[in-house]
């Protein structure tokens, strides 16, 4: 089972991936991740990519898509992965295409989680985020349930943050979800509605 996922940030990707996870054993793969394993092991292309990161800018496809080449080769990809944040526009997804042809696999299908903007501004400027260990709660928790750390809100998380990332989001995603429809596997569910019956819906456009 190889599965892209996409959807705007808040969108509860990542809650519809754990569970995914859990019942069906594959990884979930993202991007940031990657990097982060690539520079951490030191590969070529890790180090390629550590002197973009460290100037704050972007990295370039090619280095990317090494990235991900080298990663879904890993022996944990082997029965199925939950691609996410990778690819972020048309040329990386035709590369993807052909790494993944190379290995002799192809993606069962693009998962769109789809949330309207005044939603995703909604969930994320109400959440608030531990300072001390990460873990986030909704407006108005002052002191973290996890480790009585103060709370605050990130600067991701206010309402023209969050727009200005819809606004690359959409720039970024519109051609991509034109790009996996024509090739017949985009899957679109509603994400605006509780996180069960998203879940419920996800299996059964999988096929699950």
């Amino acid at each position: 089972m190889y599965i892209l996922l996409m959807g705007p940030p808040g969108a509860g990707k990542g809650t519809q991936a754990e569970r995914l996870i859990e019942k069906y054993g594959i990884p979930q793969i993202s991007t940031g991740d990657m990097f982060r394993a690539a520079v951490k092991e030191q590969t070529p292309l890790g180090l390629e990519a550590k002197k973009y990161m460290d100037n704050g800018q972007l990295v370039p496809d090619a280095v990317t898509v090494g990235i991900v080449k080298e990663r879904l080769a890993k022996d944990d990809c082997k029965k199925g992965f939950i691609l996410d944040g990778f690819p972020r526009n048309t040329a990386q997804a035709v590369a993807l295409d052909s790494e993944l042809a190379a290995m002799g696999r192809d993606l069962d299908a693009a998962l769109l989680v789809s949330v309207p903007d005044a939603s995703v501004v909604e969930r994320l400027s109400s959440r608030r985020t531990c300072k001390s260990c990460g873990y986030t709660a909704p407006a108005g928790t002052e002191v973290c349930p996890r480790c009585s750390g103060e709370m605050y809100q990130r600067e991701d998380d206010k309402p023209e943050t969050i727009q200005r990332r819809l606004d690359t989001y959409h720039t970024q995603t519109a051609p991509l979800i034109e790009y996996y429809r024509g090739h017949s596997i985009l899957k679109e569910v509603d994400g605006d509605r509780p996180v069960d019956e998203v879940y419920a819906d996800v299996k059964d456009l999988l096929s699950l």
